[in-house]
């Protein structure tokens, strides 16, 4: 009976999390909300909450069936029934129905620890999972895999075992060399038979390490299906506690959440939590405003306070913007000056970038506030958001927002195991920087190398646009040599992006892109805001994994001039109504990411990147910007091309996307499956040219 109860508890939690999704998002837009269906939904969660025996949560359900039920009686169109007066009581009813909810969670997780183990997250406290019985047979069935593969290689090491001692026999002068096989005959055929065999057993290592290969990738896989959780967990109870917070203060506040359905590892969701709560007040405290200066500019009465959450690239991005006045650059450069962060300078002295006064709030004592109140504490929240997030090897940054607000954005790996690292050269060092903060390589002529705003620049195209990065060696960055090194004629280096900001940094050589474990080492002997950690290369050696906001940060400390002067900056025109077309490129693989993006930015076209499906899905559903075509290969880990043209397809806001599919394998079976998905048109790359790829998409655009 006790499990039956606990299987009925858990499907509630699931169940009664999505009533209140949908109920919170036919609320967000009054005038298409359908009461019926709101009805519908409080009427289920009633029936629920009283199938798993939880008096209080149905009582409270009642209500809010009850209020439904007399704005459906009413007769009225659903925009004059959910005026904002009555939306808010809703929210608040929806409110208290979560908070009810929470605490039976709590309740049954506080008798769960007194009865068994649970798994410990990383504050020390208890967290209890559920794992579905199919995917603890995919686990078994993986590692069953594995360990069969590697029982092949002790035949394989008996095989090599044998042929050693038979070419022991077979040396000249060996001891007990017998007459006929000294015999130059029968010598030729031992050999021939000694070749056949290694062939052999060269292809049978082949196999052997494919199907290790093979056999690992699901074992992995499988472990990130158990190590991997949804951001709602996490994250789905924080509009509740902001909607509170504003009633408290007496603000009203429109609070949305999306994205709570991306997944990332359970570690990185419990450590970002607090930082996002931190933002979250302070988007509340900083961004609230009186009524009249907002109505005077032409903002709702409520506000907004907007948390996105998406997966991009390999690393889980989190947005969090208010609708308020925005940072107060000012007040803010004056608080750092006043701690001295920007250092002694003269009268004649370049100022400080907006960047880095933006930067600076972040650390400890920096604010704009002028008072200490329950929501904000004189930039002590920011100075533990940036440390909790260095511990991840994330990244934070506070952005102005056009022509209102402000907007934190706070990057980290989805997992803390392994990363995409562009591993690169300079001074004979290796130093890996992650892929996701290289916009792309850059090798240029070193007679092409400008001088602008007192540095060296170079010019590039991005999109239809020429913009000027500024060129500075890694080396000088690190604190050392301040010397360009022009291997062949040319200069190579990584173009670093930072929301509007390009940064090209020199290097002798960009080596290789691979996925590498990135651990934190003590005693580097680095600033520690440059440095992620390091990671071990094949050969056993050691590379420094850099920090890209770090370097961007380095940077801007020591050309303050060439900052000032706006070099590097990128105006970001684009829109639905522009003319330049957005296309998103979605391929695992790093090099066929880079020349797409190459020949289409070369044609005029702005260009997206995203490494899977799953990373597409996050870059289309963000909002972030708007996407005119997606091209994507079809063969790619955790979600292949057919499964995201389906999924782009199934999506109401995104079904109006044209997609064109790319695959290495010209079989008619799966052209046909991707028209018949909806795909509008498909490229082999057995035949691939940039020809092909650019009549094609014109033909669709």
């Amino acid at each position: 009976m006790a499990d039956i109860r606990a299987l009925l508890r858990a499907a509630f939690e699931v169940e009664h999390r999505e009533h209140l999704e949908a109920i919170r998002r036919a609320l967000a837009e009054p005038a298409s909300a359908d009461l019926r269906e709101i009805f519908r939904r409080a009427h289920s969660l009633k029936g629920a909450a009283r199938a798993v025996d939880l008096p209080q949560v149905e009582t409270l359900a009642h209500d809010l069936e009850e209020r439904l039920a007399a704005l459906s009686e009413a007769g009225v169109e659903p925009v004059q029934a959910l005026d904002p007066a009555t939306v808010q009581v809703l929210h608040a009813a929806l409110d208290a129905i979560e908070a009810a909810c929470a605490g039976e969670t709590l309740a049954i997780d506080e008798k769960a620890e007194d009865e068994g183990d649970s798994e410990a997250s990383p504050d020390g406290s208890r967290e209890f999972l559920r794992i579905e019985s199919e995917t603890i047979g995919e686990l078994s069935r993986a590692m069953q895999q594995l360990t069969g593969d590697l029982q092949g290689r002790d035949g394989e090491l008996a095989v090599l075992r044998r042929l050693r001692a038979d070419l022991r026999r077979m040396t000249p002068g060996a001891a007990g060399v017998s007459r006929r096989v000294a015999e130059r005959g029968d010598l030729e055929q031992a050999l021939r038979t000694l070749e056949r065999e290694l062939s052999g057993l060269i292809q049978q290592h082949v196999r052997t390490s494919w199907a290790l290969e093979r056999s690992a990738t699901d074992l992995r896989d499988g472990i990130e299906d158990v190590s991997f959780a949804g951001a709602e967990g996490y994250f789905g109870d924080l509009g509740r506690m902001i909607r509170e917070l504003a009633r408290e203060q007496g603000v009203a506040v429109d609070v949305r959440i999306d994205g709570l359905d991306t997944r990332a590892e359970r570690r990185v969701l419990q450590a970002l939590r607090d930082p996002v709560i931190h933002l979250l007040r302070n988007a509340l405290s900083h961004g609230a405003e009186p009524a009249a200066q907002r109505a005077a500019a032409g903002k709702p009465e409520a506000l907004l306070v907007w948390l996105s959450i998406t997966a991009q690239a390999g690393r889980l991005v989190l947005r969090i913007r208010d609708d308020g006045p925005g940072p107060d650059v000012a007040r803010i450069q004056a608080a750092a000056e006043a701690r001295g962060l920007f250092g002694d300078r003269a009268a004649d002295a370049a100022p400080p970038s907006t960047d880095e006064v933006l930067n600076s709030a972040f650390e400890p004592g920096v604010s704009a506030s002028d008072a200490v109140d329950r929501l904000s504490g004189r930039g002590m929240g920011l100075s533990v958001v940036q440390e909790a997030v260095r511990k991840l090897a994330g990244s934070v940054r506070l952005e102005r927002r056009r022509p209102i607000g402000a907007r934190v954005v706070l990057t980290a790996p989805l997992s803390t195991a392994r990363q995409s690292i562009v591993l690169v050269e300079a001074a004979g060092v290796a130093y890996g920087v992650p892929s996701h903060g290289v916009l792309r390589l850059v090798r240029t002529p070193a007679a092409k190398i400008e001088t602008v705003g007192g540095g060296p620049a170079v010019r590039l195209i991005e999109g239809e646009t020429e913009i000027i990065a500024p060129l500075a060696p890694l080396t000088a960055l690190l604190g050392g040599a301040a010397e360009i090194h022009a291997v062949g004629g040319h200069v190579s280096a990584l173009l670093l992006a930072r929301g509007d900001r390009r940064l090209a940094v020199a290097v002798d050589q960009a080596a290789d892109v691979r996925e590498l474990v990135v651990g934190g080492v003590d005693g580097l002997g680095l600033d520690p805001a440059l440095s992620l950690g390091a990671a071990v290369l094949e050969d056993d050696a050691a590379a420094v994994i850099l920090n890209p906001d770090g370097l961007m940060d380095a940077w801007l400390r020591r050309e303050r001039g060439q900052a000032g002067s706006g070099i590097g900056l990128v105006a970001q025109t684009f829109s639905p109504d522009a003319h330049i077309k957005t296309v998103l490129v979605v391929d695992d693989s790093f090099t066929t990411r880079t020349l797409e993006k190459s020949i289409l930015e070369a044609q005029g076209y702005r260009v997206l990147l995203a490494v899977d499906g799953v990373d597409a899905l996050g870059v289309l559903r963000s909002g972030e910007t708007w996407v005119d075509l997606v091209v994507a290969d079809i063969e790619m880990p955790k979600m292949d091309g057919f499964s995201l043209l389906q999924a782009i397809k199934a999506d109401a806001g995104l079904a109006a996307v044209p997609v064109i599919l790319m695959t290495s394998r010209n079989d008619p079976e799966d052209i046909r499956r991707g028209m018949d998905l909806g795909a509008e048109a498909y490229i082999t790359k057995q035949k691939f040219d940039q020809r092909e790829l650019l009549a094609t998409i014109g033909r669709v655009l």
